[in-house]
C-alpha cells in the first residue's frame, strides 16, 4: 500500500526550532518517518484517525519515554478504502509539554480541511 507523508506547517516550524536544540533530531525523524510507512499505526491511538508516536532522540540521551511525542492523523482515500495520507500534525518535547489537549488536537486536524 503507499502512503504519503505530509508535515504540517506546525510541525515543520516546531521541527525546526527543536532541531536547533537537539542536533540528532532530523536523523531521527527520518528513521521514524521510514517506520512509520512500514506501520502508521504503530502509536497510542487518540481517537479519530489520530496516534501519538513516542521517539528517542539521540542528542537528548533519554530514550522513548523522555524523549519527542509526534501526533498524526490518517486519512482514508474512500473510493480504494485504503489508508493514503499520514499526517505529522505536530511535535514536542515531552519535557516542555506533557500532553496536547483534545481542543488542541481539533484545532490541528481542523486546519487540514
Amino acid at each position: 500500500m503507499n502512503y504519503r507523508l505530509i508535515p504540517t506547517d506546525f510541525f515543520e516550524k516546531e521541527t525546526k526550532r527543536l532541531s536547533k536544540k537537539f542536533h540528532s533530531l532530523k536523523s531521527d525523524l527520518v528513521k521514524f518517518s521510514e517506520q512509520l510507512l512500514v506501520n502508521p499505526r504503530s502509536g497510542s491511538p487518540l481517537g479519530g484517525g489520530a496516534f501519538k508516536h513516542r521517539i528517542a532522540v539521540r542528542s537528548k540521551g533519554r530514550g522513548k519515554s523522555g524523549g519527542m511525542r509526534v501526533i498524526t492523523y490518517l486519512t482514508l482515500d474512500v473510493f480504494v478504502d485504503e489508508l493514503t495520507n499520514i499526517y505529522l500534525l505536530a511535535i514536542y518535547d515531552k519535557s516542555e509539554t506533557q500532553t496536547l489537549s483534545r481542543d488542541e488536537l481539533r484545532r490541528l486536524i481542523g486546519e487540514l480541511k
